[in-house]
């Protein structure tokens, strides 16, 4: 495996909508995705798209930890029950419904913008499909942290970043100084 540069803000390639994927149990894909995980497990990441290492395609894989899902849910006042972690998944080609139309902001970085995190409004819960590396369709509804994570790295298929999503450039902020927000910001 290889660690991969990661793109960044400006980067042409991060504006581009992704191409689609003809083949997801292609070699070439698989190895893609391989260096996508290590990539974003050295980054610390949650979630990384092909866009952010240089490669317009639809893919992008993530996952949520049982704390950190936890931990939104609770500053959310929503309840997650059985959803809350989300083992490595790798969408690819994937697809996006909204369910209902409750919105919530919260805190988002990206590896493609370090350093820096705003709020985000996003639909509290979504259905999404795609496509594994077996060519076999994964589809889930997910609600809080998960379909925020989902919508976040699908924007990045369709060359959007979070700062275009927001809705008050004041919050926009380095991560550093996240915690002297107030608890009901």
């Amino acid at each position: 495996m290889t660690l991969l540069n990661i793109s960044k803000m400006g980067h042409p390639v991060l504006r581009q909508i992704a191409a689609s994927v003809s083949d997801p149990t292609s070699t070439e894909i698989r190895e893609l995705v391989e260096n996508m995980v290590e990539t974003m497990t050295e980054a610390g990441g949650t979630g990384i798209a092909a866009p952010q290492v240089f490669e317009s395609k639809r893919i992008f894989v993530f996952f949520v930890s049982e704390d950190r899902a936890n931990a939104e849910a609770e500053r959310m006042g929503i309840s997650i029950e059985g959803e809350a972690a989300v083992p490595l998944t790798v969408l690819v080609n994937p697809e996006i419904d909204f369910i209902g139309n409750q919105i919530d902001e919260s805190w988002e970085g990206c590896l493609s913008i370090p350093g820096l995190m705003g709020k985000v409004p996003r639909h509290r819960s979504i259905r999404y499909r795609g496509l594994g590396l077996d060519g076999k369709l994964i589809e889930r509804e997910a609600t809080g942290f998960h379909a925020r994570v989902v919508q976040h790295e699908y924007d990045h298929l369709n060359g959007v970043l979070y700062p275009e999503r927001m809705t008050d450039i004041k919050s926009l902020i380095f991560s550093s100084e996240v915690g002297y927000q107030k608890a009901d910001e």
